[in-house]
């Protein structure tokens, strides 16, 4: 069952997605290049509505599926770690014309070639992975 549930969940991005056009190569190209509204309107939505989600999580003291109390850590402040991730992170994006989400909304909506760069960011990940302890902390 819950395994369902995270599915209905995925299918539910997906479709918002789609829907919202934030899976569009061209609005994600437009945003890169200053020129429409519509993809830094979304991430500025997607911004506030978690903000939101997140002091409800913590002030209701909401359960997560396995009904255990929700606990949300305080992180260190990584200023250089999260610029320097911020910027390949970046440049991934504006190659590519999707973040990871939309790879994925992609390729289930039938766009083979995102298989190519959800291979490199699984690559990209595995050699974060050995490098990790070298990397600004």
């Amino acid at each position: 069952m819950k395994n369902v549930r995270i599915i209905v969940a995925g299918v539910i991005f997906g479709i918002i997605m789609v829907k919202s056009e934030a899976v569009s190569w061209f609005r994600i190209q437009e945003m890169f290049r200053f020129q429409g509204f519509h993809m830094y309107g979304i991430i500025c939505t997607a911004v506030v509505v978690g903000a939101i989600l997140l002091q409800l999580v913590k002030r209701a003291h909401l359960k997560n599926l396995d009904g255990a109390v929700i606990s949300i850590p305080q992180k260190p402040k990584l200023y250089r770690s999260a610029l320097i991730g911020g910027i390949i992170f970046g440049i991934g994006w504006a190659f590519t014309g999707a973040c990871p989400g939309p790879l994925f909304v992609n390729l289930g909506a039938g766009y083979r070639v995102m298989i190519v760069p959800i291979l490199a960011a699984v690559i990209g990940a595995f050699v974060h992975g050995l490098v990790k302890r070298r990397l600004p902390q």
